[in-house]
């Protein structure tokens, strides 16, 4: 099963998590304070199968200016971006900011949703389209296809599904070959497990039992579990959304940002 991650991208309020929820059914809202305000301050993950040969991991990241940082860390290890832009609104300053991050990361390919269109009239909806191709134009994601959505009628959110199916069959999957490496995007403590920390496995895999290092902490711990897609597993590899429970280390001496390898390997 080839296996791809998607990040979201884009300002505030504009649908992005709202959009994750009529893609795949999971509210990527986990927190009690994000419920509460209407707004993601958090990583959020969800995951869609289309059938048995293609898994997309999805992350879901904050569009506060505020919460930057935590967009970074969960585009690292993104295969494409889901560029969501609300259709009552157009391009705003964190639909630019997370372009110019998408960009230093590297990332070439794409899809842009334009969300609330049940909430604007033709015309509008032509102006926005305008402006995005205009913000879009001799970037990376300048030839990405654009389609408008509302996730509160579900109109287009088929043809959202199978532009995503697309562009991720001509992605190219990550290497499962060398050495393994995941930047953490989350860390907590599980009562009867310890600590536990996620992240996308960019490169190589990890099975348990393994010995890793954190870096750039230089901590040495050992792999107790692994869980991929809620899915308990012997062994996780490159392309994939990755929980670690691990051993002989507390949740105090990882942070976010830090880097999960094997010993020695990331010197």
């Amino acid at each position: 099963m080839k296996k791809i991650v998607i990040g979201t991208a884009g300002h505030i309020d504009h649908g992005k998590t709202t959009l994750i929820k009529a893609l795949t059914g999971i509210d990527c809202d986990r927190l009690k304070e994000e419920k509460e305000r209407g707004i993601t301050t958090e990583l959020g993950f969800a995951h869609y199968r289309f059938g048995n040969d293609l898994l997309i991991g999805i992350v879901d990241v904050p569009g506060h200016e505020k919460f930057v940082r935590h967009m970074v860390a969960g585009a690292w290890g993104i295969d494409m971006v889901l560029l969501v832009v609300a259709a009552d609104e157009g391009v705003m300053p964190q639909t630019r900011e997370h372009i110019d991050i998408c960009e230093l990361l590297g990332l070439t390919k794409g899809i842009v949703a334009i969300t609330k269109k049940d909430a604007v009239d033709d015309d509008m909806l032509e102006l926005v389209k305008e402006d995005i191709k205009d913000f879009l134009k001799g970037k990376s994601l300048g030839d990405s296809p654009v389609i408008p959505v509302s996730s509160t009628t579900g109109e287009n959110i088929d043809m959202l599904k199978k532009a995503i199916r697309q562009a991720a069959e001509e992605s190219q999957e990550r290497s499962k070959e060398g050495i393994f490496r995941l930047p953490v995007d989350r860390v907590f403590t599980l009562k009867g497990l310890g600590t536990v920390i996620t992240g996308t496995c960019i490169s190589g895999s990890i099975k348990v039992g393994d010995d890793i290092e954190i870096y750039p902490f230089s901590k040495l711990a050992k792999v107790r579990n692994i869980q991929a897609y809620h899915e308990d597993r012997i062994e996780a590899m490159a392309g994939e959304r990755v929980a670690l429970n691990i051993q002989g280390i507390e949740k105090q001496d990882i942070e976010r940002g830090a880097i999960i390898g094997r010993p020695g390997t990331l010197v």
